[in-house]
């Protein structure tokens, strides 16, 4: 698979980690000093770089580059809420290439929870308000007040997904809310919660689950089998099938010395069963660090029913964190995996997750991790 790209986003920058016939190239920075919080290279025609990102003084904005970062252009019309709301986009968190019948159209996900989308490439950026409008229904729920929570992160709107069969149907993961679909491009939308746990709120008024405000960390769709949907979750690692319309928490599955708990997820490209996940420390306080220090990604072959670790090439003791965007698969023959952490490294496997070695060591904090060509 050689030739592979990665952009990494960073607290300090972009870098680009390239591999050649020499191993894994680290490129200098680009936005040097600007909290990029995302950075999406187009999978259709054109292969425009989009990222989001923020500098200490001047706020959010996107910006894209068609000419692989040599030169960058600025959003006309970054996104914004509507005047008169209060509101204000703290950070633009997530990006969405859109559907391949939909080229130039975008979509990106703010802290607090936003959904913009923008039909020109990412130059203007307008508000789903009627995303926004459900939201602010929600909120006025008998008994629901404050189930769209802040979290450390901050009220995040994230895992925008599209379904490859049909560009209106979308899905959306909200931190301290739930995930949410809609059918018909955004104009309406419904929970899609039903099996999801929420240990963190008191219990449900009504039935076994509420209704909305649990907690997903990502969510990933599988490309070639779109029904079939895997969450991590602040409550497990969760596996849907859309017809059923349940999640089940199949994390449950892990050894229990290690725990469903992490940020990110990631599913094989080509075989719906088999999934992968980056388990962190999830007791007392919560570390957001490698179960007892043992690093180790967790492979699936039969859709959550069983888990394996894959961990050589790692260190013994690593106390590593890697974050929601920061572990992604490239859709090779094997698949390749890579992850990021908060510690700077950047780690890769070519054989879809069997042996890891590190590409990249020193660098400032790793949010992000996206491979060129990849939707995952």
């Amino acid at each position: 698979m050689g030739g592979t790209r990665l952009l990494v986003s960073t607290q300090k920058g972009l870098y680009v980690l390239s591999q050649g016939e020499d191993g894994w190239a680290l490129g200098q920075p680009l936005r040097f000093g600007e909290i990029v919080n995302d950075a999406v290279a187009d999978p259709r025609p054109g292969g425009r770089w989009v990222v989001a990102t923020r500098t200490g003084h001047l706020g959010p904005t996107v910006v894209w580059s068609d000419d692989l970062g040599q030169s960058w252009r600025e959003s006309r019309k970054p996104p914004a809420f509507q005047p008169g709301s209060g509101r204000s986009v703290d950070t633009v968190f997530w990006l969405t290439p859109g559907h391949p019948r939909q080229p130039g159209v975008w979509w990106a996900g703010t802290a607090p929870h936003g959904l913009f989308r923008s039909e020109d490439g990412g130059e203007t950026w307008e508000e789903l308000t009627p995303f926004s409008d459900y939201l602010a229904g929600l909120k006025g729920l008998e008994g629901y007040a404050g189930f769209l929570g802040e979290t450390p992160g901050g009220a995040i709107t994230h895992s925008i997904l599209i379904d490859p069969r049909d560009p209106d149907h979308l899905y959306v993961g909200l931190s301290t809310g739930g995930v949410f679909e809609s059918e018909d491009g955004g104009n309406s939308w419904a929970p899609l919660n039903q099996g999801l746990e929420a240990d963190f709120l008191p219990p449900p008024a009504e039935g076994p689950y509420h209704l909305f405000g649990q907690d997903p960390h990502r969510v990933v769709m599988h490309p070639l089998e779109p029904d079939r949907l895997y969450q991590q979750n602040h409550c497990g690692v969760y596996r849907l099938d859309r017809r059923e319309g349940l999640w089940h928490r199949v994390g449950r599955n892990l050894p229990p010395e290690v725990g469903d708990i992490g940020f990110g997820v990631a599913v094989h490209p080509t075989d719906p069963d088999t999934a992968y996940v980056f388990p962190m420390d999830g007791t007392s306080v919560w570390p957001r660090t490698c179960p007892e220090g043992r690093p180790a990604v967790y492979r699936t072959r039969d859709a959550g029913c069983t888990w394996e670790a894959c961990r050589e090439g790692m260190p013994e003791r690593a106390w590593w964190t890697v974050f929601r965007q920061a572990f992604s698969v490239h859709p090779s023959d094997p698949p390749a995996l890579f992850f990021g952490t908060t510690s700077g490294e950047v780690w890769g496997s070519l054989d879809g997750g069997e042996r890891w070695s590190s590409l990249a060591a020193h660098l400032p904090r790793v949010l992000s991790v996206r491979p060129v060509g990849s939707y995952q």
